[in-house]
């Protein structure tokens, strides 16, 4: 590593590690999983019995590195952080398979398997043509473009290709999808015969979703649709509600006139009515290991993108502040001029707050969603991690039970990030975890293959 260093990082990594606390530093590091950001925080803590008013133990981080405690961003983005990134994506992928194949620490019943699920994807509609790869090999261009082109994506002739068109899509995209998804309901119902407080009596539709923008930065979506009785994952839906039923009313929905929006004329733009692509996928999911459609593919597909937006297409993975910021950066053609008519258009919709989300393309809704009654939530998954650890220092310290002690605490935002020399001696301590991890992952795997050729 140290033969990679500029000077400025060697000599700053050098100081980290001859410091007298170095080894402290390494922990707290460590235990964010290498974060590349940490939140740096001042304060104490004490632990009192409630009945005595005893100091059982007394935490002060003025004894710390630096007079700090550094905890994980707990940033969802690969491109800011990926340990903490590695983290969200594997409580995503908890979250949708648990909706899938069920989960007894969500309280969620195997039974979802029997239940009529689809994996659906929603796409835009053509702003003009780009550089692609067909399945003829060659572009409209006449070239055939790698895998890793940069040039895929990138309108074919900027001039006329819809810019404006484009991050209007991406920014009302949220709206389509609600759209669409109570489109879908009253489709259910009307091929049952009921009302829709009739249906509700009956059946609920639930889904995971994430989104995903394509070479071109246009948003589509990737979701799981399962349709369950009214409790949710606890109850089944009456016989009549098939997968063919759900996959019928989904294509339905899709193309019915109610599944648009209307986006006015204004300061010189066309009244638009923006709908998805005609492009749609649904596929069933199978319970188990095939060639097609599994919980486990599907799952590890959504958590792969939840941790990835617009810096995937060549955007930036932060808010710009004035238009002058992107000579600063070299952005591809085609996504600067994406950037450039979210500011364009941000006089003539204001209440869209485009170029608030210029580095995003216009998209502002969240990456990875779910309806109530799908799974658990991450607010729970990350609740169980810190119960974790709380019973696991209580144990380390000897501590009597939590209904009999009394937690004083005082914790204050004191900074983030790391220096230079800092930062790279954390992402060799990111290194070693992944690697560890992976390693453990091979063994487990081989043990497993072991154990099935033997039976």
């Amino acid at each position: 590593m140290a033969d990679t260093l500029d000077p400025t990082t060697l000599g700053d990594l050098l100081r980290v590690a001859s410091a007298p606390d170095f080894d402290r530093w390494q922990q707290q590091i460590h235990k964010t999983g290498g974060c590349s950001q940490p939140i740096h925080l001042t304060g104490w803590s004490l632990t009192r019995d409630k009945a005595t008013g005893e100091t059982l133990h007394a935490y002060s981080t003025a004894n710390e590195p630096g007079g700090r405690l550094r905890i994980a961003c707990g940033n969802r983005r690969a491109s800011r952080c990926a340990p903490c990134a590695y983290l969200y994506a594997g409580d995503a992928y908890r979250l949708v398979r648990a909706g899938l194949a069920g989960d007894d620490t969500m309280n969620i019943p195997v039974t979802v398997r029997t239940r009529p699920r689809v994996f659906v994807t929603l796409t835009a509609p053509s702003f003009g043509p780009v550089h692609n790869r067909p399945d003829t090999g060659r572009c409209r261009c006449g070239a055939r473009h790698p895998e890793d082109d940069p040039a895929l994506g990138a309108a074919l002739d900027p001039a006329t290709y819809d810019y404006a068109g484009a991050v209007l899509f991406n920014n009302h995209a949220g709206e389509l999808w609600h759209r669409f998804i109570n489109r879908l309901r009253r489709e259910i119902a009307a091929r049952a015969g009921l009302t829709q407080r009739e249906l509700a009596a009956i059946v609920r539709l639930s889904y995971g979703k994430v989104a995903e923008f394509q070479n071109r930065g246009a948003i589509h979506f990737h979701a799981v649709i399962r349709i369950d009785g009214p409790e949710g994952p606890a109850s089944a839906p009456p016989p009549w509600a098939t997968l063919e039923l759900l996959t019928d009313t989904i294509r339905e929905a899709r193309k019915h006139p109610y599944t648009t929006v209307t986006v006015p004329a204004a300061e010189g733009e066309p009244a638009r009515t923006l709908c998805w692509g005609e492009k749609l996928d649904v596929r069933p999911i199978t319970a188990f290991d095939s060639d097609d459609v599994t919980e486990q593919k599907v799952a590890a597909y959504i958590a792969k993108y939840a941790t990835k937006a617009a810096e995937t297409t060549g955007s930036l993975d932060r808010r710009i502040g004035e238009l002058s910021e992107l000579d600063q950066h070299r952005l591809p053609d085609h996504a600067r001029r994406l950037i450039r008519a979210c500011w364009d258009l941000d006089r003539a919709y204001p209440e869209r707050k485009l170029w608030a989300w210029a580095h995003m393309l216009g998209f502002r809704g969240h990456f990875l969603t779910k309806s109530r009654r799908y799974s658990s939530t991450f607010s729970e998954r990350r609740q169980i991690r810190a119960d974790y650890r709380v019973a696991e220092q209580r144990e380390a310290l000897d501590l009597p039970d939590p209904d009999t002690t009394l937690v004083l605490a005082d914790w204050r935002y004191a900074g983030h990030g790391h220096t230079p020399g800092e930062s790279a001696l954390a992402a060799s301590i990111a290194e070693d975890i992944r690697i560890n991890r992976e390693t453990a992952r091979e063994a487990m795997h081989d043990q497993r293959a072991l154990e099935g050729a033997m039976s």
